[in-house]
């Protein structure tokens, strides 16, 4: 039963990556413009637009057009630029890995502070820590996260500490690891936006937990209380967690645009900027499909994990 329920998210998750594919390829082709005209100029004769459209395949039917770009993603081919001429996988790649390395430094410290924090507010309920925590967070969950950029760059690479660089450009040749101070800034911008949604969901939900009538009856057998709030009401409010931290992730890999453009981090935000100022479709296409996928992904697995931990969800 198991693996039928895993089997039948699996089927349901690529269903969902084939919509998005239809959905991108078609509004990537609505948008206003030429991508001929924008690469030559305006200065181009119609005959020169007319010639590099035959060349890029433009002039096709639009489903053969996408029956082409399909084939090619199952091979991993997401075609060419239309600026550089070289292939998007290669402008793509280690982007990619850049916002990759993103991702994981902010789960690795955003995940585990988020739910200390929430069982921590959780465990003080009402009471000092709780409500400091709680006003704190709420008022942080309400400054944007561009503006939350903005401050830390104040605070942090002008006069009051200049410890850090302002911008995470990397010298040519050298790669984000080898320079891990340019993680700091967009890091700790993108932990300081995720923090307040999974640390109060975290607490309300073991709040829940612990108000139920399975730990209420938990206590009335004399089981000792560090042992009921990890085993029973710390393991049945992992669930929203679970899912939260999902989206979490879904988010700092395709929604951090407006961070990756505040510190210029060189990752797939930027290339996703960079490629709509220029009309790049296929960049855009091969783009915003990565954001899809890996949002799929993170909740496939969320659900896998769910079901995992959750017995009557196998059902």
């Amino acid at each position: 039963m198991l693996w039928r329920t895993i089997g039948l998210r699996l089927l349901l998750g690529l269903v969902t990556i084939w919509a998005v594919s239809v959905l991108i390829f078609a509004a990537t082709n609505v948008l206003p413009g030429d991508a001929a005209r924008a690469i030559l100029g305006r200065a181009a004769t119609p005959e020169a637009v007319a010639k590099l459209q035959a060349e890029m395949g433009l002039d096709r039917p639009l489903l053969t057009q996408y029956l082409g770009w399909v084939s090619g993603l199952v091979h991993l081919d997401l075609g060419k630029s239309l600026v550089t001429r070289g292939p998007v996988m290669d402008l793509v790649s280690p982007r990619f890995g850049n916002s990759l390395i993103l991702l994981c430094v902010t789960s690795v410290i955003a995940i585990p502070l988020s739910v200390l924090a929430g069982i921590a507010m959780a465990l003080t309920n009402g009471r000092g820590f709780d409500n400091i925590a709680n006003t704190v967070l709420i008022a942080l969950a309400g400054i944007p996260e561009f503006i939350v950029g903005i401050i830390l760059i104040v605070l942090f690479s002008t006069q009051v500490f200049a410890i850090l660089p302002p911008t995470s450009m990397v010298p040519i040749g050298q790669t984000v690891l080898g320079n891990p101070r340019v993680l700091v800034l967009p890091v700790a911008t993108l932990v300081l936006a995720i923090l307040p949604y999974l640390a109060r969901l975290v607490r309300s939900a073991l709040i829940d937990a612990l108000s139920s009538e399975y730990v209420v009856t938990a206590r009335l057998k004399g089981i000792p209380e560090g042992q009921i709030i990890v085993r029973h009401a710390l393991r049945n409010s992992l669930l929203p967690a679970i899912q939260a931290t999902a989206l979490s992730l879904g988010y700092i890999l395709g929604g951090a645009i407006v961070v990756e453009f505040i510190f210029q981090y060189p990752g797939m935000g930027t290339a996703l900027r960079d490629a709509v100022g220029s009309r790049d479709l296929f960049v855009i296409q091969a783009v915003v499909l990565i954001f899809a996928c890996s949002y799929v992904l993170f909740n496939l697995a969320a659900d896998v994990l769910s079901i995992i931990v959750t017995p009557r969800l196998r059902g």
